[in-house]
């Protein structure tokens, strides 16, 4: 089976049918706590979880307690590894505690981080208030900016030396903008030295497991919200990080003292879902591309962002066509007129959900300034693009041309 693609694997993967009275699916194992069978064992399994020895040969960490391991977290983060290429996993509670605890693990006081701009509006607070109240530096860099600017960038700030990583989002929530994942891997050897390693992070929410794969272009670790694509039903919360196994160990036993890893149950709900993840995202990406094609011949509309709308002759077209296999599923678009005219325009959609979130089987839509993005100063929406008639479109699994009558009802009727 070694040679069998992810998504033949997705059903049996990490999962041992006879251990579980030959069941075809994984149980859900509802227990806090799991018996050892000496004491010596119970110290080795305790020794891993808390950091305090590396593995031996062949060595896995034993099942101790539900906040540290479980059978179903265990076969979850053992398939989603198969996506990404990874040597390991961590599954999270929330997107946002996969970023939260990644941040808090490679960055300390003084230390300065490096991000890309715009990102999601959580992400965009952690770091502009929470980290800086921590003392943790930041400064934003632009899709725009070169190598050399960025690296200028970084000198000026006078804290090159604390540099420890790189945080991008790409493409970025909900512009759509590329960062090439190569460059900032140069950028973060450049001021890397022997007693330190800058590390690069990549959120890899909007294009989902099945279109990119950041850690072959050189990103330690890679991060998502695993609430969309990943879970795909709107009706789970979670997030996953992957990564080498050096880099996941620290993120794990972090993991541990939080405390935030999901429920058994949340983790049998993505094992559901990993199973149909390719078909639907296959789908999402085919309609998505018939909805941006009738946006970008509408007079009510301005603008369109999405990968396959980006021009040929762009440096941005060169790093879709090296990072991405798809267009994906998400399509921003600017609406002619003022706020007041994109909430029209939402208020009469009919078949399309009026919500926040991303890569569900439904379709869903919202307004970015008003909702995501709020708590970013307005004049800083405005420079990265977030402006009154940007409207944010993830596209479901429904006929295209249903969706495609019902946006055409909404902005002419």
């Amino acid at each position: 089976m070694e040679n069998m693609k992810p998504e033949s694997l997705m059903m049996s993967h990490g999962f041992k049918p006879e251990l579980s009275e030959g069941s075809v699916k994984p149980p859900i194992f509802l227990t806090s706590t799991f018996v050892f069978k000496t004491a010596e064992e119970g110290k080795a399994f305790f020794e891993l979880a808390y950091g305090l020895r590396t593995k031996d040969q062949n060595e896995e960490l034993g099942l101790i307690y539900s906040r540290i391991n479980n059978p179903n977290l265990e076969i979850l983060e053992d398939r989603l590894c198969l996506w990404d290429k990874a040597e390991d996993c961590a599954v999270f509670q929330s997107g946002m505690s996969a970023i939260s605890t990644v941040l808090l693990e490679f960055l300390k006081p003084g230390d300065l981080l490096l991000y890309s701009r715009p990102v999601y509006g959580g992400t965009d607070h952690f770091i502009s208030h929470v980290l800086k109240e921590l003392h943790i530096d930041s400064i934003g860099f632009s899709p725009e900016q070169t190598k050399e600017e960025i690296i200028a960038l970084i000198k000026q700030s006078g804290k090159e030396q604390k540099l420890s990583m790189i945080y991008m989002e790409t493409p970025s929530n909900p512009t759509g903008e590329l960062i090439d994942i190569e460059m900032c891997r140069e950028i973060a050897d450049t001021f890397s030295n022997p007693d330190k390693k800058v590390y690069v992070a990549t959120d890899n929410t909007y294009m989902g497991p099945l279109w990119s794969s950041p850690l072959s272009f050189g990103a330690d670790i890679v991060i998502y919200s695993a609430t969309k694509y990943i879970g795909g039903h709107s009706d789970l919360i979670a997030g996953a990080v992957l990564g080498n196994a050096e880099v996941m160990h620290r993120i794990k036993v972090l993991r541990t003292f939080l405390g935030n890893m999901p429920s058994p149950h949340t983790c049998w709900l993505l094992l559901r879902s990993l199973e149909t993840l390719k078909v639907r995202m296959e789908q999402q990406a085919k309609n998505a591309q018939e909805v941006a094609s009738f946006l970008e011949s509408h007079d009510k509309i301005s603008r369109v962002y999405y990968l396959d709308s980006i021009p040929e002759t762009s440096r941005s077209y060169a790093i879709y066509k090296k990072q991405y296999t798809s267009p994906g599923a998400m399509i921003s678009f600017e609406i002619k007129g003022t706020e007041k005219d994109a909430f029209v325009f939402l208020n009469k959609l009919k078949l399309i959900k009026l919500a926040v979130s991303l890569g569900s089987t439904e379709s869903l839509i919202q307004h970015p300034a008003s909702m995501t993005h709020i708590g970013i100063d307005p004049e800083e929406r405005k420079k990265i693009g977030i402006t009154e008639g940007l409207i944010r479109l993830s596209i479901g699994i429904e006929n295209y041309e249903d969706v495609i009558m019902d946006i055409k009802n909404a902005l002419e009727g």
